[in-house]
């Protein structure tokens, strides 16, 4: 065999090695960016759940603030505990998440309105400092909700666009849902504004 045969077949093996890394190098980037992307919704839903876990906890010292004021408002007190336990018992489900979380929302809309009918529990520090919190932590969630959504927004453009779509399907990566409420009332009563 000649030295220009020898250089040939070189080239030739160089060549389909090319031809053979370049797809595998795409397969890989495209795996890692949709793994990075999953990592990043799974981290902004733990933004998401600190927050309505925050909401939770606050509830209890809230409805037991107004209760020592509004003791025959007995219906909207047990309303806003059970709609906090079905919050906080959901399951994995998002539509389960997101609907437990509304009826909680339209709960404290309702025991914030019934407490505008009682002035000296409108003027207790407590309440005032209770009501401050959830107000914080209101705004939080619906933070930590646009980031969740922003990054669920870009993992599900990735999972949709061709030739990406292809990896993603292969490896497993599903579609994720988007955290929203389902309705605009539901949007307005769960906006607790003081």
């Amino acid at each position: 065999m000649t030295l220009a045969g020898s250089e040939t077949i070189g080239f030739v093996c160089c060549a389909i090695a090319a031809v053979c890394a370049i797809p595998l190098l795409w397969v890989i980037t495209i795996y890692n960016r949709f793994a990075r992307l999953s990592q990043h919704v799974r981290e902004s839903w733990s933004g998401v759940d600190v927050e309505l876990k925050r909401r939770h906890d606050l509830v209890p010292n809230l409805v037991a603030t107004v209760k020592g004021y509004a003791t025959h408002e007995r219906e909207t007190l047990e309303l806003v505990v059970s709609a906090r336990a079905r919050a906080v018992s959901a399951g994995d489900s998002m539509r389960e998440r997101v609907d437990g979380e509304a009826e909680l929302g339209r709960s404290i809309g309702r025991l914030i309105a019934l407490a505008e009918s009682y002035p000296q529990l409108k003027a207790d520090q407590h309440y005032l400092e209770l009501q401050r919190e959830l107000s914080l932590t209101e705004d939080r969630i619906a933070a930590c909700r646009r980031f969740y959504n922003a990054n669920v927004r870009e993992i599900n453009g990735l999972r949709a666009a061709f030739p990406s779509n292809v990896i993603g399907g292969v490896f497993g990566f599903g579609e994720v849902k988007f955290f929203e409420l389902s309705d605009a009332s539901e949007r307005a009563a769960s906006a607790v504004k003081f």
